[in-house]
């Protein structure tokens, strides 16, 4: 079962409920939903797309950071939408496994009946011309995942490397969200 439209506006005014003081924030996925088009596929690039990402914290209350390979950045293990997906968190999860090697059966995350990513992050992509793709922006849902250990093992067709960082190094809206639950002295 795909990931739908009215499945993100649900998981998006439920977001919204949490962090009111973000709507502003949500304008161009607002226009994007609003227009009708279709946000799910990685193929629409009128304005953007949703993808999924995994904040996941060890018990030092580090983040786990990969290095992506064609962007050649350290972001938060994550992507885009598949058919198969059944909701933006199993997205999340799937993501996670299929860049860091890690499967859902290690992590622990909200409960099933909570949908609210910790965060949403929209962000540019440049253009892609060897994929044909335009410059376009990912309306990223963030969950957070938590592991006990991890046995971390890349994709390395995305992926070239690994850290686990504390949670200063990452942007400071993300970090605050972040802060509550993970453990002291991170």
């Amino acid at each position: 079962m795909t990931v739908t439209q009215p499945e993100i506006r649900y998981v998006l005014s439920r977001y919204l409920e949490r962090h009111p003081d973000e709507v502003d924030d949500m304008a161009l996925l607002f226009h994007a939903l609003n227009e009708g088009h279709a946000v799910a596929s990685r193929k629409e690039f009128r304005i953007g797309h949703v993808t999924a990402g995994a904040a996941v914290v060890d018990p030092a209350g580090r983040v786990l950071m990969i290095r992506h390979k064609t962007l050649d950045k350290w972001l938060l293990p994550g992507g885009h939408l598949e058919a198969e997906d059944t909701s933006l968190l199993t997205a999340s999860l799937r993501e996670l496994e299929e860049e860091a090697g890690i499967p859902w059966q290690q992590v622990v995350s909200p409960p099933a009946h909570d949908v609210t990513p910790a965060d949403i992050d929209i962000h540019k992509i440049p253009a892609n011309p060897a994929k044909d793709e335009p410059e376009h922006y990912h309306f990223d849902f963030r969950y957070a995942h938590w592991v006990e250990n991890a046995d971390v093992r890349l994709q390395l067709d995305e992926v070239t490397a690994f850290e686990w960082r504390p949670l200063a190094d990452l942007p400071a809206k993300l970090a605050a969200k972040l802060a509550p639950v993970a453990p002291s002295g991170s």
